[in-house]
C-alpha cells in the first residue's frame, strides 16, 4: 500500500486527509494519506522516517514549509524562489520538493472565471509573507504586466519584490487608493479576513466594476472582504478552491493517477467549514 501524509503543527485542522481521501476512494486505490502532528523539533527524524521509504511523499503545512526546505535533496525551481516547500516526492534520486500552492491558486481562478488574466494590466497583492510570495510567483509567471505588493509594513515589501524580481511595485497599504482605478484583479494573501477581521481603508468602490476580487483565507469561505466587493457587484473568488487545486499535483506524483477538482469535491470539503 502506497502511503502519503500531511505534516504540521497543530494538524488537527487539515482538510487534506478528507480531500486525498475522497480521491483514493474513487479511483479505487490501496493507498492512505494521514495527518501527523510533527513539531519542529521532530522534523528531521520525520524526514528520516520519509528517506526510509515508509511513504511515497506528502505535504507539508505551517510551520515546516521553510524548515523542510533545507532537508530535501533536490527542490524545484520555483519553489526555490518562493522558498518553500509544501510538497514532498520520495524518487529514486532522493528526497525532492515542490511548492504547489502557486499552481493551486491559478488552478482555482482558471476554474472559476475561466480567461481571467487575459490582459490583465494590473494586479494588487495585499500582504507580503509566504503566502505572497507564491502568488507573485504565479502572477509573474502568467505574465501579468505589472504586479503591486502592498503590505501594513512596506519595507517587507520592499525586500520581496527585490528578492522576486519581474514587474513587481512594492509599497505601503496606504499605496492602494493610487494603484486601484487601473487594477484588475486583488489578492489577499494575509489573515485578514479571519473572525470577521477586515481592512481599515480599502476603498473597493475605487476599482474598476471589471476587477476581481480573491481571497486565499478559505474560514470563513466568504470573508468580509469578498462580502463587500459582492454587494459592489465585482467578481469574487473565494479561497476554497486554491486548497483543492494545490493538492492535485501531489496526489499525481504519489499514486500514479491524476485527480480532479470536482464541484462534489468542494461540497463535501465546505460541509465541514
Amino acid at each position: 500500500m502506497k502511503k502519503a501524509f500531511v505534516i504540521g503543527h497543530p494538524i488537527q485542522h487539515s482538510r487534506s486527509p478528507l480531500i486525498h481521501g475522497t480521491w483514493i476512494a474513487e479511483h479505487g486505490l490501496a493507498a492512505s494519506y494521514e495527518a501527523i502532528e510533527v513539531t519542529p523539533d521532530g522534523l528531521p527524524a520525520f524526514v528520516t522516517r520519509v528517506r526510509g521509504g515508509e511513504f511515497v511523499g506528502g505535504n507539508v503545512t505551517i510551520p515546516h514549509k521553510q524548515a523542510v526546505f533545507a532537508l530535501c535533496d533536490e527542490v524545484d525551481p520555483l519553489a526555490r524562489t518562493i522558498a518553500a516547500v509544501n510538497t514532498l516526492v520520495v524518487s529514486p534520486a532522493g528526497l525532492r520538493g515542490f511548492n504547489t500552492d502557486y499552481m493551486g491558486f491559478l488552478g482555482n481562478l482558471d476554474q472559476t472565471l475561466p480567461g481571467w488574466s487575459n490582459g490583465l494590466r494590473r494586479a494588487v497583492i495585499l500582504g507580503a509573507g509566504g503566502a505572497a510570495r507564491a502568488i507573485l510567483v504565479a502572477l509573474r509567471e502568467r505574465g501579468v504586466a505589472e504586479i503591486v505588493l502592498l503590505n501594513r509594513n512596506a519595507e517587507k515589501a520592499v525586500a520581496l519584490a527585490a528578492e522576486i524580481g519581474g514587474p513587481v511595485i512594492p509599497g505601503g497599504l496606504e499605496d492602494y487608493a493610487r494603484h486601484a482605478s487601473e487594477t484588475g484583479l486583488v489578492v489577499n494573501t494575509t489573515s485578514i479576513g479571519m473572525h470577521g477581521s477586515r481592512f481599515a481603508a480599502l476603498d473597493l468602490g475605487l476599482l474598476p466594476r471589471t476587477a476581481i476580487v480573491t481571497d486565499i483565507v478559505y474560514v470563513p469561505l466568504v470573508t468580509p472582504l469578498l462580502a463587500d466587493a459582492s454587494a459592489r457587484g465585482l467578481l469574487t473568488v473565494d479561497g476554497l478552491g486554491m486548497l483543492l487545486h494545490q493538492a492535485v499535483p501531489g496526489f499525481e506524483a504519489w499514486f500514479g493517477v491524476r485527480p480532479e477538482v470536482t464541484p462534489e469535491l468542494r461540497r463535501t470539503v465546505e460541509a465541514t467549514l
